[in-house]
């Protein structure tokens, strides 16, 4: 495999559970909770209505039974009409189908003893009894075994009275039972068909579910295929026509993605164009040399060509260094290894960079001082003095930047100022020279690529203009701006210099303790 190609991003596993499944998780228990409840409700009404139905047609017979007792002369309690009721109530042909009509003589000022002797009029002696002696006239309904059997039992008490014999009074108990089997069999079908209902229900919720979502997928189905057709090169937006409006945000957050890299491409472009554009001319200049130094037979007018060419040399190389420390500042990357930055002391780093460039000052006879935030007085104290929250390297080079522009376009005999200062929450690095300045109007250009001020006549043609451009970027990556002003000392050119500020947010680092 090859080292240098670019690797591609891990591809992401599909979860788990789907949409359509999450759906369903999701809305399936809540409509089988309400269904069940909705079934219970109507199954327990059907099997009311069930039972009253079956109640009162068990309580036809018993009241027909009723309105035949009657007291013979002879002092004896009769049943009227006895077999038409009974035939009527055994035409269904049901079994377990029982009548019975048994009476008790009242004792004279006494009271009824419903588990006394009976006399049976009709029908089948032995029939349950009510748990409680019914009021009179007053139907009763009980569930009851017999013969081994559960028969559901309609019972009606009725007092009569012997008015020929001294008032004599009879209990008559009118008992109609029947098997259970088929309410039961009516309760069983009953619910049978709830549960068939229900089940049809959330067969077809889920049915309609899947291909709501099915439906509703189909625009990212269509963004899925138009993406993966297209051309590597092809950054045009997304149609967002006909997506869902929940998935909106979605494709405007993957356009915006789409158009931040189309930008980076474009600057990446830009880049090289104008990298190479200025790398062409100095190339050129080396090739001409170069070839005047081969034509040349005078020594000394040959060293006069090498040493050009060697000055050559080194402008290139600083314009190739600055290429790659600007496409190392403009990268969208965080700060090497993906690691949290450290806390530097960013007047640790601009003394580093005075120090550094204090020779090139002198060499043109530059006045390079430096303004500690301490002032004159010096402590042990080891706790940084402007603690930042940045990379160190980056900030150096930044500052170096700042004061190597300085030095370029202050004039011989000029001062260069460095000082470092606390401003609330910001710790503050000024470059400050006696240089001509920048007008108001052009100090957001001069932070563009390959930008050099008109104004600074042939000075600026020394360099690339990249110093401006490298020192921001790298300021910004670190949480950090670039600001421009004028320098107002009565030594610059035209009274107004230049102060370059580095502002970066102060980090917060606990003082250190010294051991004993």
């Amino acid at each position: 495999m090859d080292p240098q190609a670019p690797s591609r991003p891990p591809r992401a596993e599909p979860q788990r559970f789907g949409i359509r499944a999450r759906l369903l998780a999701l809305l399936l228990p809540g409509i089988v909770a309400l269904l069940a409840l909705d079934s219970w409700n109507d199954y327990r009404t059907l099997t009311d209505s069930l039972v009253v139905a079956y109640d009162q047609s068990l309580l036809e017979p018993v009241q027909a039974l009723a309105n035949g007792i009657v007291v013979a002369s002879d002092g004896s309690v009769r049943v009227q009409e006895a077999f038409s009721v009974q035939a009527m109530f055994e035409s269904t042909h049901l079994r377990y189908k029982y009548l019975h009509v048994g009476v008790q003589r009242i004792p004279k000022g006494g009271t009824l003893d419903p588990n006394g002797p009976e006399d049976t009029l009709m029908g089948v002696p032995g029939l349950p009894r009510p748990a409680q002696t019914p009021p009179d006239g007053t139907p009763v309904f009980y569930d009851a075994v017999h013969e081994q059997h559960p028969v559901r039992v309609a019972a009606l008490r009725q007092t009569v009275y012997d008015n020929t014999h001294a008032g004599t009074a009879y209990s008559v108990l009118i008992q109609a039972a029947e098997g259970t089997g088929p309410r039961l069999q009516a309760q069983n079908e009953s619910l049978k068909q709830e549960l068939l209902r229900d089940a049809r229900m959330v067969l077809v919720m889920a049915v309609l579910v899947w291909l709501g979502v099915a439906w509703t997928l189909r625009p990212l189905e269509r963004l899925r295929r138009s993406l993966r057709e297209r051309p590597r090169d092809d950054l045009k937006p997304l149609d967002a026509s006909g997506v869902p409006q929940e998935v909106v945000p979605l494709v405007d957050a993957v356009n915006h993605h789409i158009a931040d890299h189309r930008r980076m491409v474009a600057e990446q472009s830009q880049f090289l164009a104008d990298a190479s554009h200025q790398l062409r001319t100095p190339l050129s200049i080396l090739s001409i040399q170069a070839g005047y130094a081969v034509r040349e037979t005078d020594p000394a007018r040959m060293r006069e060509s090498l040493h050009a060419i060697v000055a050559q040399l080194a402008r290139t190389r600083r314009l190739s260094e600055q290429l790659l420390a600007l496409a190392h500042a403009t990268t969208e990357d965080e700060i090497a290894g993906g690691t949290e930055p450290e806390v530097v002391d960013l007047s640790d780093i601009a003394r580093a960079v005075v120090l550094q460039y204090l020779p090139l000052a002198r060499e043109h006879d530059q006045d390079l001082g430096w303004v500690d935030a301490r002032g004159e007085s010096e402590t042990e104290d080891q706790t940084p003095l402007l603690p930042v929250k940045a990379n160190g390297a980056e900030l150096h080079e930044v500052l170096a930047n700042l004061v190597h522009n300085a030095i370029k376009y202050t004039p011989r005999g000029g001062n260069i100022t460095v000082t470092v200062r606390r401003e609330a929450s910001h710790a503050l690095a000024e470059v400050c020279d006696s240089g001509p300045g920048i007008a108001p109007e052009r100090r957001d250009s001069v932070f563009e690529r390959f930008h050099r001020d008109p104004a600074a006549g042939a000075v600026a043609t020394q360099g690339a203009g990249l110093g401006l451009t490298i020192a921001r970027s790298y300021a910004r990556r670190n949480g950090g701006e670039i600001e421009l002003d004028s320098a107002d000392t009565p030594e610059s050119a035209n009274g107004g210099g230049l102060r370059a500020i580095l502002k970066l947010p102060l980090a917060t680092v606990l003082p250190r303790v010294s051991a004993g």
